[in-house]
């Protein structure tokens, strides 16, 4: 007996026992009756968890007699983490009407399986067992809710939560400026850091990565990088990766750069940072270059990334750098990737490819939403209306939900084919039947639906008829339609109204401009072409590639 005790407490001191000694454990420790013991009955739950048998888990947990915190703590957490999260409230609840009270684990395994599940009620709930467990003033359970409440976006529950613990430490305070960088609060996120400097805490990288999410002003950006500095975090990798970030959502992409080429060994998230910041930016083949430079650093980029870049090149219309990247994905064993395939779907229709993109579709092993979405609009794109129209029934037949995106892809189709009615149709079935609402990328197929079939007066109807401010884009494609048809003095109209709205903008000047001269008004055209000289608003003239004169 005492050699097989001895043996049970070498083995549970290792750092890893598999499934099958797990097992062999379990039964030792019924054979000698030490299931009756708390500390044995945790460790074998433990190991269960950590191989996925929560069957085995609960057994063992179900006929343990002694449960101390511990062993209520690895066996909700086991359900937790197998996101069994129905089973690991009902546990929780288990727990409740016993003597033992929940510990700051215990509530901080369950605040973070709330926010994984998005589960606000539930994550309430949870607070209040925190708060009636007299844990309100925990570090480790207050973390947990500051970070759950800012993932909800609950931000100002996460600063009653902060603000209710006397001493925050460190850790705390980076918890809640992050939480304010996530909703995009970063003001607040500042003004906590002075408070925290005033307090005499002193800043760490997490600290300043925390103050760069979701910064969006380049000067202020600029600021933060030099209090960095400052304080030398400007070689931490996590802060340098928040630095790529902020400078490419700032579009300051030579800052962007720069700091990237100051880090010694720059990780995939700041090669995605840069990648996307140049891709969003419109230099897409800048974005091609540094993914060619990431794949020759060794590095191996992931199937987010990879998506990203052919969505790069599917700007660029491009089909040979295209093509390379599906060849590395097959290479990297990314074939078989619902994002990658339904990038190359996209990439290869915009490339004018659209048989390649439907050869990928059909070796798809699995087909969501998105990639659905891909073809739809490939086919529209092309004006096969009638191939995306039986996609659509596919989803449908599939038991998939169509969202925004496949209503936006059915309407381009009957844009690019003509079919008014059948867009008519898309526009009130997408609202009744599916309740989802119009946004204006909708409105803008509709109107150009409209008014590209001469239904200008009705185009024009609809779009007074949506609440202010409506979007330029779709009373600039009212006078796309309107240039199409000819239509003057509608067209005169729209285009004041734009150009009251966006003084900036010569685009729709030029449009006018062009309307008049199509109507004969010449007179009209030269005083707007002469207004849009004298406020420097004229386009760059072309040059020549061979005879090196300028066209004007």
């Amino acid at each position: 007996m005492f050699s097989e005790i001895h043996l049970l407490q070498k083995e549970l001191s290792k750092i890893y026992v598999s499934l099958s000694t797990t097992k062999k454990l379990h039964a030792l420790i019924v054979k000698t009756r030490l299931s009756y013991d708390p500390f044995y009955a945790t460790q074998i739950v433990r190991w269960y968890a950590i191989h996925g048998d929560l069957w085995s888990a609960r057994y063992m947990f179900d006929r343990s007699p002694n449960r101390t915190v511990y062993l209520w703590n690895s066996i909700i957490r086991a359900h937790a983490q197998a996101r069994r999260f129905a089973d690991a409230f009902s546990l929780l609840r288990k727990m409740l009407r016993t003597d033992i009270k929940p510990d700051n684990y215990t509530c901080a395994c369950m605040v973070r399986a709330c926010s994984e599940r998005f589960d606000m009620y539930g994550l309430k709930l949870v607070h209040a067992v925190a708060i009636v467990s007299g844990l309100r003033s925990d570090s480790i359970c207050s973390s947990a809710l500051v970070r759950a409440y800012s993932k909800l976006t609950l931000v100002e529950e996460a600063s009653k939560v902060f603000y209710g613990i006397p001493e925050p430490d460190l850790v705390m305070w980076n918890t809640m400026i992050s939480a304010y960088g996530n909703c995009g609060l970063w003001n607040k996120g500042l003004e906590l850091y002075n408070k925290m400097q005033i307090m005499g805490k002193q800043p760490d990288g997490y600290t300043f990565v925390g103050l760069l999410l979701g910064l969006t002003h380049s000067s202020i950006g600029q600021g933060v990088h030099g209090i960095c500095l400052k304080n030398s975090f400007d070689s931490d990798v996590h802060v340098g990766s928040a630095l790529v970030s902020m400078y490419s959502r700032c579009k300051s992409l030579n800052s962007a750069y720069k700091v990237f080429s100051g880090i010694f060994q720059p990780d995939l998230v700041t090669w995605s940072a840069l990648i996307s910041g140049y891709s969003q930016s419109g230099e897409h083949e800048r974005a091609l270059f540094i993914f060619k430079k990431l794949t020759w650093s060794g590095k191996k980029p992931d199937s987010i990334l990879t998506a990203s870049v052919l969505a790069a090149t599917a700007e660029m219309a491009n089909v040979k750098p295209g093509s390379e990247i599906h060849a590395y994905a097959l290479r990297q064993g990314l074939e078989s990737d619902v994002m990658v395939c339904s990038s190359l779907i996209d990439m290869y229709s915009k490339c004018s490819f659209l048989n390649l993109g439907i050869r990928v579709f059909e070796i798809m092993r699995e087909r969501n939403i998105v990639s659905y979405n891909a073809l739809i609009l490939g086919f529209g794109l092309h004006g096969l209306a009638s191939q995306a129209f039986r996609m659509f029934e596919e989803i449908l037949d599939n038991g998939l939900r169509p969202d925004e995106c496949t209503f936006s892809a059915l309407l381009c189709s009957c844009c690019h084919a003509g079919l008014v009615e059948d867009g008519k149709n898309i526009f009130i079935r997408m609202k009744e039947d599916f309740c989802i609402p119009a946004r204006t990328e909708h409105y803008v197929y509709l109107v150009k639906l409209l008014g590209m079939n001469g239904e200008l007066e009705e185009a024009y109807s609809l779009v007074l008829s949506l609440p202010e401010p409506v979007d330029h884009g779709i009373w600039g494609a009212l006078l796309s339609c309107c240039e199409a048809c000819g239509n003057s003095r509608l067209a005169e109209i729209i285009a004041q109204r734009l150009i009251e709205n966006n003084p900036g903008s010569g685009s729709y000047k030029v449009m006018l401009s062009n309307i008049y001269a199509g109507d004969g008004r010449w007179d009209d055209a030269k005083e707007l072409r002469e207004d849009k000289r004298e406020s420097k608003m004229w386009k760059t003239p072309g040059l020549s590639w061979f005879g090196g004169n300028a066209f004007y």
